[in-house]
């Protein structure tokens, strides 16, 4: 079965090789293919990445606080500005496969053999996207990018204690720094009512984002390796199975957020999800309802460059003989409060988990 020969409007079944196909009609369900594989992966990772820019560099500013100037009598208010500001940097690299083959293998190609290619360079794509995201995530510490037209280009972490100083948290009037990177102090096999990471990473971002009554819309993402001691907390409470009928006097999740994983229910005002993705013993938090931490970097409009991940084809006669898959776009920090991760264990600093520490 071909998906991409069913949205050219062909049957999969009528044609032996995809060469005796039309190929500019293939090529065009390829790209809408692409586009409709892609969205959904962008719609996932909104709760991770903000949205596109087109800077290298930018400064990120957060509105400042602190107590009202009294005004004398005839004498005009002080003039005042918001602080709370750092620079933020994101990388630009370029990433590109082909549909391999050599001539004989794409002139005896099926259409089922076409549409495994395809899905195997979208699925690559999809896993360095989250690669990108879980690098600028979990490792804590500065990186630098050399930029071929801009020079060396440097790109925060989330906060991590360094002389960045934020606004003041809830309850302070006093600017100060922050760690968002937590050692938990306990292994993860002691998670219990008593060491309970939710409500660190809950207080942790509320501080920041506000804590209205009724519970906040926070997201804590964890290993399936750390699932059973989440669900026996006392206070959590799952979601609904698709395929059970919730019974009377049963607490049942509402308004589930969209999210990367399986959401497995809420407890202490955070939905735990689960996603496997986040390495054992280690777990990320973010605030749904601030803006998310990563920025995407693209290429300026001007340049005619095209954005996301596109099928491109240099023989427009021939398309699938020549078709490569290309994609540009870089990732930074930008709000470096949005973002807590908690490191299971009994003491010491945080470590980068394995496979974090730079980039292949």
């Amino acid at each position: 079965m071909s998906a991409i020969f069913g949205l050219a409007g062909m049957s999969a079944s009528d044609y032996q090789f995809v060469r005796n196909a039309d190929q500019r009609a293939v090529y065009d369900a390829t790209v809408a293919y692409t586009q409709a594989r892609m969205a959904d992966m962008v719609a996932s990772a909104r709760v991770f990445v903000a949205g596109q820019t087109e800077a290298a560099k930018e400064r990120y500013f957060l509105p400042g606080t602190g107590f009202m100037a009294r005004r004398a009598e005839d004498v005009r208010g002080p003039a005042v500005r918001p602080y709370g500001s750092w620079d933020a940097g994101y990388t630009l690299e370029d990433f590109a496969e082909r549909v391999a083959g050599t001539d004989v293998d794409i002139a005896y190609m099926t259409p089922e053999e076409y549409q495994r290619h395809v899905d195997t360079i979208l699925n690559r794509h999809t896993a360095r996207y989250r690669q990108l995201i879980l690098y600028y995530l979990l490792n804590n510490t500065q990186k630098t990018f050399v930029d071929a037209r801009l020079g060396t280009i440097t790109v925060e972490p989330l906060a991590n204690g360094d002389s960045v100083v934020y606004p003041p948290v809830l309850g302070s009037e006093t600017a100060a720094t922050d760690n968002h990177y937590v050692v938990s102090g306990y292994a993860a096999a002691s998670i219990s009512d008593t060491n309970n990471p939710l409500t660190t990473v809950r207080d942790e971002l509320e501080e920041h984002f506000g804590a209205p009554t009724g519970g906040s819309n926070i997201a804590c993402f964890i290993n399936n390796a750390q699932r059973a001691a989440f669900e026996a907390l006392t206070s959590f409470e799952a979601v609904e199975d698709t395929y059970v009928r919730a019974g009377d006097n049963v607490n049942v999740p509402i308004n589930l957020p969209t999210a990367p994983g399986r959401i497995l229910g809420r407890a202490d005002g955070v939905w735990v999800v689960e996603w496997r993705y986040v390495p054992a013993n280690y777990a990320l938090a973010v605030h749904l309802e601030a803006e998310a931490p990563l920025k995407e970097r693209v290429d300026p409009a001007a340049t005619g460059l095209p954005r996301g991940l596109q099928p491109v084809a240099d023989d427009p006669s021939y398309p699938i003989q020549t078709l490569e898959f290309r994609a540009r776009y870089g990732m930074g920090v930008a709000n470096r409060l949005n973002g807590v991760v908690i490191q299971f264990k009994t003491s010491g600093s945080y470590d980068i988990p394995t496979g974090y520490t730079s980039l292949p």
